[in-house]
């Protein structure tokens, strides 16, 4: 079980990075993050195609790996044996 939690704490750190990045990437509405690193530009050239609905399934799938590493670490640590 050891090894199991070990995965599961360094796939819940990946994924805490890689989704707080993913969701500074995403298209401001109105003005923060996004806007800094010249999401403001982009909302003139309409970036609301491809690359924004892939954003948008990439950040689902991974906030859903997120969720249940979470859950499983939670009952890992419940039900582990002393």
């Amino acid at each position: 079980m050891d090894i199991l939690q070990f995965i599961l704490q360094v796939l819940l750190g990946i994924t805490s990075v890689l989704l707080t990045l993913l969701i500074l990437l995403h298209k401001g509405r109105g003005g923060g993050l996004s806007d800094m690193f010249g999401g403001g530009m982009s909302s003139a050239v309409g970036s609301s195609g491809l690359a924004e609905r892939n954003l948008n399934r990439f950040t689902v799938v991974l906030a859903l790996v997120w969720f249940v590493s979470i859950v499983a670490l939670g009952l890992i640590t419940k039900f582990e044996v002393i």
